[in-house]
């Protein structure tokens, strides 16, 4: 999974990306401190590997994993090539999902590039340059798409998805919010638009608002704005993260009880991440190691042994399968799971849970 970091400059961007991927990547208080996109990959937190590892006494521990780029900042322009835009857009394009750092915090030592923080209009300038971007490419489809459905009837619905796409965003929408059916939405995927790719919006409030547990009217307008495009939006200190991500696991656990708070932003946003993509996590454990396997949402027993090997998946007769928590319950004993008959058999129709607990069984 490859999340890219967005926003305008001076947003808290590379100091969040310096956090959760403790990369080092430079951040500075000016613009384009980031030019080429630093690129962080970050092992998911899953508590349930620690325990597993420990029953099964594992070699190794193999955590699923996420790419993060920080990308430079956008201003107004982008589109047209203000600011290196060009090169920065096409840094968006590559990944699966777009990860929008919008501030939410005041602070007159930290210039912002419009005089004044209104994260609306931040979210507005970010997302106008990716919708004036898709219009461009939209334009010069439409062109040759209507030339080649006068002999290709097949191409109608193509044509008809693209005049849909461009009223979207002459209208100052994110292809996003569109509504469309599975073939109509496998038909828009192909034209790789940026305002068409799931979004996170990460609200960066203060240090102060995150230890006096303050509400930020400011963060309250991007999660309404993130509704109304039905993306997910979370509160996030970048300066806390970085504080964070310099401690110890046990120093950790107790900075975040101090501020009352249950998890990292880290954690937050790879929860959002997994909810925005539709992902679950199933689970393999042995002697030779524990391992997280990140899949879609309603995939199949076989499809996900796939993940694993091909010959799994080529040669799959049954899955094995037990919820962590049930598997927990009994000590995390498979011999103990049997006895009780909560260790499930299950074949080609099965769709994984997350969490799930497997072992496939298939012909060589």
């Amino acid at each position: 999974m490859k999340l890219g970091i967005v926003g305008l400059p001076n947003v808290g961007k590379s100091t969040l990306f310096n956090a959760i991927t403790q990369a080092g990547a430079e951040s500075a208080n000016y613009p384009f401190c980031t030019i080429e996109p630093n690129v962080g990959v970050v092992a998911v937190p899953d508590e349930r590997l620690n325990k597993l590892s420990e029953i099964s006494k594992s070699k190794k521990i193999v955590p699923t994993a996420i790419e993060f780029y920080d990308i430079a900042g956008l201003v107004k322009g982008a589109s047209k090539g203000e600011g290196l835009g060009n090169k920065f857009l096409g840094h968006i394009r590559s990944v699966d999902a777009i990860v929008h750092v919008v501030r939410c915090f005041e602070n007159p030592d930290v210039v912002h590039v419009d005089g004044e923080v209104d994260p609306l209009r931040d979210i507005d300038t970010i997302n106008i340059e990716l919708m004036l971007s898709d219009m461009e490419l939209l334009e010069r489809r439409m062109e040759k798409t209507r030339k080649a459905a006068k002999s290709d009837k097949s191409l109608a619905l193509e044509l008809e998805l693209i005049e849909k796409a461009m009223k979207t965003l002459e209208d100052g929408k994110s292809i996003r919010t569109l509504e469309l059916n599975e073939e109509e939405a496998a038909i828009v995927a192909s034209f790789d638009l940026l305002s068409s790719k799931p979004i996170i919006y990460v609200a960066n409030i203060s240090e102060d608002d995150v230890a006096n547990n303050s509400t930020n009217q400011y963060v309250e307008k991007v999660k309404e704005f993130a509704a109304s495009e039905n993306a997910e939006a979370i509160a996030i200190s970048a300066n806390i993260e970085d504080e964070i991500s310099q401690l110890d696991p046990t120093e950790r656990e107790e900075f975040l009880a101090d501020l009352g708070l249950e998890s990292s932003g880290l954690d937050k946003l790879v929860k959002a991440s997994y909810h925005l993509l539709g992902l679950i996590s199933f689970i393999t454990t042995g002697e030779i190691e524990t391992r997280a396997w990140t899949i879609k949402r309603g995939t199949l027993a076989p499809q996900a042994a796939g993940k694993i090997h091909s010959d799994i998946e080529r040669g799959f007769i049954r899955a094995e399968v037990i919820a962590y928590e049930h598997l927990m319950s009994v000590g995390g004993s498979m011999a103990a799971a049997k006895e009780k008959g909560i260790l499930r058999i299950e074949g080609k129709e099965y769709e994984m849970k997350d969490g799930d607990v497997v072992h496939f069984r298939f012909n060589v």
